[in-house]
Formats: C-alpha cells, sequence, structure tokens
C-alpha cells in the first residue's frame, strides 16, 4: 500500500479516511490479520516492511496534536548515523493534550523553535542538537551528541553557535559553553590557552607555544612543546575533510626526529582532563600529580 510504504509501513487513520479507507475497512482488515491496529490513529499494514522511520511516524502521531520529533530522534530523522536513541523524543505545544506512547519521551513546550514540515515532522537540526545535549545522560554523551550532528555535516556550525548564543537556560550551560565553541571551531586558540592552565595545574613546566618547525611543505607552528616532547591541541576542524591525513603527515614528521608527538582532542582536554595531563607527565618523566 502506498501510504505505508511512505511511512515506514504505518498509516495514519486520518489519511486513510481521505483516501476512501472507511472505519469499517480498517476494523476488517485487522481482523484478517492484514492490517495492526497500533495505538488511536496509527496502523501497520503488515505486508509492508516495517522500518525504523514507521517508529517515528507513529511516535508523532500518537503523542497528541502538534509533536514533533525532537532530541536524538530528530537528528537521526535528520540523518544521524553511530547513535541508537533510548527513546524517542517529541516535543509538543503547552496547550496540547498529551499521551502516553511507549517508548516515547514528551516534552511540553511554550514554543516550538524552527521545525521541519518534509518527511517526519521534526525539529531542525541546530535545535534538535541543543536539546539532545541538554537532555543527554552523561556529560560524555552530550558531547557526542553535538560532535555527530557538526561531523555528519547535518547542522551547520556557525548556525549552530549562533543558536547556542541565543539560549537563556540551560541544565549543561558550563559544559556546553565549552563544547559547542571547540565543536564549530569558534574558540580554538582558547584550547591552547586551557592547556596551559591545566600544565599549572598539575605542576608542569610551562611549554613553549607555537614554536616554529621547517617540514616538507614549509613551515609548521607546534601547539605545545618542550625538550623532546610536543603537544598538539586537535580543535573541531581537524576531524573535518582530509585534515586528519595532514595531520598525521605533520605529526610524523615530527616524531621522525627525537621528539615525541602527544595528540589531545581538545574535546578530551573538556571531559578527561586528568588522564590526558597525567599522559603529559609521564612523557616528560615527571610525577604524576593528581589536580584537587
Amino acid at each position: 500500500m502506498g501510504l505505508a510504504s511512505a511511512h515506514g509501513g504505518v498509516v495514519c487513520r486520518r489519511d486513510l479516511r481521505a483516501a476512501g479507507v472507511h472505519r469499517n475497512d480498517v476494523r476488517t482488515e485487522c481482523g484478517n490479520g492484514r492490517w495492526w491496529s497500533w495505538g488511536l490513529h496509527t496502523v501497520a499494514v503488515l505486508e509492508v516492511p516495517m522500518e525504523p522511520v514507521g517508529h517515528l511516524w507513529r511516535a508523532v502521531w500518537e503523542s497528541g496534536p502538534g509533536a514533533v520529533l525532537d532530541g536524538p530522534a530528530a537528528l537521526v530523522a535528520h540523518g544521524m548515523t553511530h547513535f541508537t536513541p533510548s527513546t524517542v523524543d517529541v516535543s509538543l505545544p503547552r496547550s496540547s493534550t498529551v499521551r502516553d506512547v511507549e517508548g516515547v519521551t514528551t516534552h511540553q513546550r511554550r514554543r516550538l523553535e524552527r521545525w521541519i514540515r518534509a518527511g517526519v515532522p521534526r525539529l531542525a537540526p541546530e535545535w534538535a542538537t541543543i536539546h539532545a545535549a541538554q537532555w543527554a545522560s552523561t556529560d560524555r554523551q552530550a558531547a557526542l551528541l553535538v560532535c555527530l550532528p557538526v561531523q555528519q555535516r547535518l547542522v551547520q556550525p556557525q548556525r549552530l553557535l549562533d543558536t547556542w548564543l541565543g539560549v537563556r537556560r540551560s541544565p549543561r550551560r558550563a559544559l556546553l559553553g565549552q563544547i559547542i565553541p571547540d565543536v564549530c571551531d569558534g574558540a580554538h586558540s582558547l584550547g591552547e590557552l586551557d592547556f596551559g592552565g591545566w600544565c599549572r595545574r598539575h605542576g608542569l613546566p610551562p611549554p613553549v607555544r607555537q614554536s616554529l618547525r621547517s617540514g616538507p611543505s614549509g613551515r609548521v607552528y607546534l601547539d605545545a612543546e618542550w625538550d623532546g616532547l610536543v603537544v598538539e591541541i586537535d580543535g573541531g576542524h581537524h576531524l573535518l575533510g582530509l585534515n586528519p591525513t595532514d595531520d598525521a603527515l605533520r605529526a610524523n614528521e615530527v616524531a621522525l626526529g627525537s621528539t615525541r608527538v602527544l595528540r589531545i582532542p581538545l574535546l578530551g582536554l573538556r571531559l578527561e582532563p586528568d588522564r590526558f595531563m597525567h599522559q603529559v607527565a609521564r612523557g616528560l618523566g615527571l610525577p604524576v600529580l593528581t589536580c584537587a
């Protein structure tokens, strides 16, 4: 059936009525085992293979009037991969009557931000990313849910950054206030300043910053250097395009000499600073100090 195929194996009763399928016809098909009633508004057509998007359509239809996908579920609908949400987040206007749906988490909002009508109704990727990070179960998951949409080109970094700057309140304001600019590459130089602060906290000698080396492709500036050890701080732009290849070539050129190279993702410095700084201390042959 065309309607079900267009919605991942499910169809809304409203659309069936518009197509001339009476409720008695639906009852007959369900009674004969060809269809399956999956809520007040959703019917699964068993002749059509069920697809993951069918669950998303059901979540929107069954949750209440004006419902749209939000958070990780919205990002999955936008095309995000390598993350499986544990629940389908749906946002609705505060005036809507909300129904409990198994596997769905509803959020009533005073105002729905920009949302997309084509396909499953869902919040725009910049807002879905911010909400996903705010609702994440851990800080690490929050960071992941900022990284994936940017890395997979689902959201424009500048649009995400601009949207975040307009957010008044957030349960993770301190963390996201660091991570979102880092991932959007709006604070790359800040990472090197932060690294210097972590060196002081761990009792490490200050590194030489932006020291100049000569390589086959010209001059190379190193983020932080001690005698025999280099640390490179990788901001969000290091993950894009051919940058990983260029970074590897650059690090290898340094490592082929007498200098060792440690790479620290800026995001890693936010989430696991002590563990990375312990590695730096070991690289310098100094005692590992625990930062209070």
